[in-house]
């Protein structure tokens, strides 16, 4: 209850009950007096009604004063020593109460303050014994961090959902930075790569999709430590090979994964490269090659020629001929190789590859497919991925031009090559049909790739034509691929708990993805965006523009000092002094710099799929807001303000500003009037308010936003 209310109901309970108690005993008093006395003590009563009102008076203000001094000396003191002491127990050990009031409080302070020098001193003990444990645990993630520091391989270890729990510096420099937008200076870096990140912004959600499927029916299977991998384009627009193995849960199911990463995007120039010399080579020598056939065949032709010099030009001219043709069969065979041992080729039974497209065309189309059952020993050579879009496709085109309404999927060997193949009743598809589809890019579902059926093909160094059966009114597509080399002998996976591998510190497996359902979420389950801006002025309304911008990430209730976002901003117009005397920040510095409309890009990238906090958030996302027009960009995320937690957690305490909270908090103000400096210290001030909010049952992001939304101070706008 407001305080205020709570005074006026006491002053109003006091002073009436004093009034009813003088009014009830001079109406016991009066009802015994004789009829002539009742109205005299009536009439002086009425004589006198100016002075009983001036003593009335005079008793509601000594009730108001003595109330007053009261709740001044004991309630509100009272409350706020019990703020100061959830300070002591939740946020900053070192803090030590200040009684305001009567001899009892300050006794009742200096009681807790010796408590919680016995609280801290156990605490410091319990610590002492920690860090004791901790020492070993930490060398061994110093072994960690220094092996994985030495790998020539980027490494990402991501959870379930993606989420990634860590990484080293290869992977951090392989995605260093987004591709640019247009327009956009080269220098802003937006890191991609941090705890908490969700690895789909870095590669196609779809292909890790693909490849974890894959690794399930190996471990289905049986196989102990299945592994799979696939070529795919970077967000950076790098291409990257990409090995992919699981770890897994105490009941055997995919807990996460481990991707080691490569960039083989000049590797792979240099292929194409390769390959196109010797296409080049193979054209350009089999036309004179014929040629120079032909012409022995003729000069063989000719009886008149000396017999002798007939049958010596003749065997020369044949010999070379053959040679020749040779050396090019030799070369394309070598180009054919090359197709099928490309880097994102991998041997694979092709049981299981239709039954990932099964389950594909199914789920994408809602198309019934059937898959009958392939002999285990037919192995191919194939990029997966790239091959059940195609299948996928195939069927996507029979249903939309054909009414196709269900298929079925096989697989046969034949010779050195496997057969596989789309069947479907009823319907009759040219093969005019077929080579249009193989020259369109694939479309499947809601998604279109750049690849067509062709490049697919040739890729593999495969063949697909029509056939079908008249008798039995079926057609089928029939795909020719090479064969591939069966894989070692599934080994079956060893319950032996000692084989088990420990991780240090990754508490984000127990964590679901934060994005769904967020009011409901708990407030240590979320991840965060902590920023702070620096301005030309304080009226952004009036014209006035972000010269820094500033941002730490808090992931698993952890404050990322190593994960930030700094940038310099030219405002295009002249910084007030009054700002340059607050942050130091110099007109001729920003000279230069890059615009907000080229940072605001970069920094919602940073803080996707987080919440936003800030001290006095109200002033620095009114900045933002007012850009949403020039740039659209729209930061729609939930915000929380320090200086609101602060409000509700600590009502009876005087300031709110920054230094105020840090101070009463524990927290070091160490840069004050940076945006990184204030972003750090923020990030702290939140974290120490967390289990201060959970003792008042605040727990749940919506229920911080609706204690946030009740206060006076959220009525501030700008």
């Amino acid at each position: 209850m407001n305080h205020r209310l709570k005074f006026s109901i006491w002053l109003t309970l006091l002073f009436g009950g004093i009034i009813a108690f003088v009014a009830a005993t001079a109406a016991l008093m009066a009802a015994g007096l004789p009829e002539g006395e009742y109205r005299i003590l009536l009439r002086i009563l009425g004589e006198r009604e100016q002075m009983l009102l001036f003593f009335a008076a005079l008793l509601l203000i000594a009730c108001a004063g003595t109330l007053a001094w009261l709740f001044r000396n004991y309630v509100t003191s009272v409350r706020a020593l019990a703020e100061q002491t959830r300070i002591v127990l939740g946020a900053n050990p070192e803090h030590r109460v200040r009684a305001r009031g009567g001899a009892e409080l300050v006794d009742l302070a200096a009681a807790i303050n010796r408590l919680a020098d016995a609280h801290q001193q156990l605490q410091q003990d319990v610590e002492a014994r920690i860090g004791a444990s901790s020492a070993r645990l930490a060398e061994e993630r110093n072994r960690l961090a220094a092996l994985m520091s030495e790998l020539s391989e980027g490494v990402l270890l991501c959870n379930a959902e993606g989420r990634i729990l860590l990484y080293n510096e290869k992977a951090k420099a392989l995605f260093g930075a987004a591709a640019p937008a247009p327009g956009a200076r080269h220098d802003i870096v937006g890191r991609l790569v941090g705890l908490g990140r969700s690895v789909f912004t870095l590669i196609d959600r779809d292909q890790v999709a693909h490849a974890l499927e894959k690794l399930q029916s190996s471990l289905d299977q049986g196989v102990e430590f299945p592994a799979t991998r696939f070529i795919t384009n970077a967000v950076t627009g790098a291409l990257v090979k990409v090995q992919m193995a699981p770890f897994l849960s105490a009941g055997g199911r995919i807990a996460g994964m481990v991707l080691a990463l490569e960039d083989v995007t000049e590797m792979m120039d240099q292929e194409a490269q390769r390959r196109s010399l010797l296409r080049a080579f193979a054209a350009g020598v089999r036309a004179p090659m014929a040629s120079l056939r032909a012409a022995a065949e003729n000069l063989a032709s000719f009886p008149e020629m000396n017999e002798a010099r007939r049958v010596q030009f003749t065997g020369i001219v044949a010999a070379e001929s053959r040679q020749v043709s040779a050396m090019i069969n030799d070369a394309l065979a070598e180009y054919a190789d090359a197709l099928k041992a490309g880097l994102a080729l991998e041997d694979m039974r092709a049981a299981d590859l239709l039954s990932v497209a099964r389950r594909r065309i199914e789920a994408v189309l809602g198309l019934p497919c059937a898959q009958e059952q392939a002999p285990e020993d037919i192995w191919i050579k194939v990029d997966s991925f790239a091959l059940v879009e195609a299948l996928t496709y195939l069927a996507g085109r029979m249903r939309e031009d054909y009414g196709v309404r269900s298929i079925g999927l096989r697989a046969a060997a034949n010779g050195r090559f496997a057969e596989l193949d789309i069947v479907w009743s009823g319907a009759i598809v040219g093969s005019d049909a077929l080579a249009l589809w193989e020259t369109e890019p694939m479309q499947v579902g809601a998604q279109q790739t750049p690849l067509t059926l062709k490049d697919v093909l040739e890729r593999h160094g495969a063949e697909v034509w029509v056939q079908s059966h008249k008798t039995s009114h079926t057609a089928w597509f029939r795909l020719l691929l090479p064969l591939g080399a069966p894989a070692a002998a599934p080994q079956r996976r060893s319950a032996s708990p000692d084989s088990r591998p420990e991780y240090y510190d990754f508490d984000l497996f127990g964590h679901a993805d934060a994005a769904p359902g967020l009011a409901g979420r708990k407030l240590a389950e979320l991840h965060y965006t902590v920023f702070d801006t620096e301005t030309t002025g304080l009226e952004p309304s009036a014209g006035d523009e972000i010269i820094s911008l500033g941002a730490v990430r808090i992931v698993n209730a952890r404050l990322l000092k190593n994960e930030v976002f700094e940038q310099l901003v030219d405002p295009q117009r002249p910084v007030g002094r009054e700002a340059t005397r607050i942050h130091g920040i110099e007109a001729q510095t920003l000279r230069g710099q890059p615009t907000i409309a080229e940072v605001l890009p970069q920094f919602q990238h940073f803080c996707e799929d987080t919440v936003l906090v800030a001290h006095n958030a109200a002033f620095d996302m009114r900045f933002l807001e007012l850009k949403e027009a020039a740039t659209g960009i729209r930061f729609s995320q939930p915000v929380l303000d320090t200086l609101l937690l602060s409000v509700i957690v600590h009502p009876n305490q005087e300031g709110h500003s920054l230094e105020a909270v840090a101070g009463r908090l524990g927290v070091s103000v160490i840069g004050r009037h940076t945006a990184l400096g204030d972003a750090l210290v923020t990030g702290e001030i939140f974290l120490r308010l967390l289990p201060l909010l959970a003792e008042q049952g605040i727990v749940t992001l919506g229920q911080v936003l609706e204690a946030s939304r009740a206060t006076y101070h959220a009525r501030l706008q700008y």
